[in-house]
């Protein structure tokens, strides 16, 4: 793709963008600042204050603020890390406030010994951390026609990524000695909603967390405080929070998160039940909708993309919509069931463009358009849309969902 191109050191950056240097011109404090520990806890520049969560843009608002979603500004953000302050929430009956001393876990069900766990009792098991995104199944609701004035924020911002830490759920069932017969596990949530979810008990023992900190500090509440479960590559709404109970059993509880909800649609009208893995996905956040390019010149193209089922390939990036395509490079560290970010040199000549990109995972899988996303499902699936991204940029630089 000729306009997608390695860019040499001495980057011509377009017209306006710079000056020459002139030190006398720059300005400076000199005043002393603001004191030490002001406040206690850290927060953002006041020049940064409008990065933060929020609905979708032009939505109809939810009726109300218990049963209701946030969305990171993914547009804002840099690396692959979301800060806990940004992190997507997503849920079905408020924020519980839950004291640590008196949360408890109990794991009960097909297995040898019942019991109850406190949260000290968690933290006495050796931890581990793993770096992984965490996405709402309905993240992206690309099926219908698209809305030109969402941002990525609206389009993809039921995504985040933290470094989680906890106790492998795996240690913790060799206290209780899960019984060969039982072939599922139902994780039950703390919160007003009783969210439960039947998850397959090989996840279980595979790489399932019981988490209690992210990004370095404990949870925040609507993260799940004091205890969550954590199923990297697994689609968000199974990772329960405020987890308060594990039970084992024979066959999954079909409950109301896996039959009426979280569901496919399938081309014949047929309905397909636990569809867990997030597929390969990927997203430009930088041009991407809201944005304009002020200048012609160097930009660099930048997004995310994403697997659950394990590290990402390769991307590639189109600015004709799919035409042609060059191969991004991908930053460094590559990790599995994680947001890697990917980045391509661009010289914008000021001609209308379409972006878009295409993820491949290391199992082969490649991320389908959305056309052919619709063969394999309908339209009325509503979750686990993974199709390419589009962003239209006009010839004065404003940039628009292309859907």
């Amino acid at each position: 793709m000729r306009a997608v191109a390695g860019v040499a050191a001495g980057v011509a950056l377009g017209p306006g963008t710079a000056q020459a240097a002139d030190d006398e011109a720059l300005p400076r404090q000199t005043a002393p600042g603001a004191d030490v520990m002001t406040p206690p806890y850290g927060l953002p520049s006041v020049y940064e204050a409008g990065v933060v969560r929020r609905e979708r843009t032009g939505g109809s608002p939810y009726p109300t603020r218990k049963a209701a979603a946030s969305l990171t500004p993914l547009q804002d953000l840099h690396g692959v890390i979301t800060p806990n302050g940004l992190h997507y929430e997503r849920h079905h009956s408020g924020v519980p406030a839950i004291d640590p001393n008196d949360h408890r876990l109990l794991i009960h069900g097909e297995v040898e010994r019942p019991m109850i766990f406190s949260v000290v009792d968690i933290l006495r098991f050796p931890a581990v951390s793993r770096i992984c995104f965490l996405e709402c199944s309905g993240n992206t609701q690309n099926w219908g026609e698209p809305v030109a004035q969402y941002t990525v924020q609206d389009t993809h911002g039921l995504l985040s990524c933290c470094e989680w830490t906890g106790a492998p759920l795996k240690a913790v069932l060799e206290e209780v000695g899960v019984r060969p017969e039982a072939l599922w596990m139902l994780a039950e949530g703390g919160d007003a909603a009783a969210m439960t979810r039947s998850i397959p008990v090989e996840k279980a023992f595979d790489d399932a967390l019981l988490a209690y900190a992210q990004n370095g500090e404990k949870l925040r509440p609507e993260q799940g405080y004091p205890l969550r479960l954590l199923l990297p590559g697994f689609e968000g709404n199974t990772n329960v929070k405020w987890l308060r109970r594990l039970k084992f059993g024979r066959k999954p509880w079909q409950t109301r998160e896996e039959t009426s909800k979280y569901s496919w649609v399938m081309p014949d009208g047929s309905v397909r039940q636990f569809n867990f893995v997030m597929e390969a996905k990927s997203v430009v956040t930088s041009p991407s909708g809201g944005q304009r390019l002020r200048d012609r010149g160097y930009y660099e193209i930048s997004g995310l993309a994403w697997s659950g089922r394990g590290k990402i390939e390769k991307v590639d990036v189109s600015i004709d919509g799919g035409a042609s395509w060059t191969q991004a490079s991908l930053q460094e560290p590559i990790l599995p069931k994680c947001l890697t970010r990917f980045r391509a040199p661009w010289r914008w000549t000021g001609e209308a463009a379409v972006l878009t990109s295409r993820a491949t995972d290391e199992t082969g899988y490649v991320q389908p358009s959305r056309d052919e996303l619709l063969k394999e499902r309908d339209a009325r699936s509503y979750y686990h849309y993974n199709g390419m991204q589009r962003w239209r940029v006009a010839d004065d630089g404003v940039v628009s969902n292309g859907g």
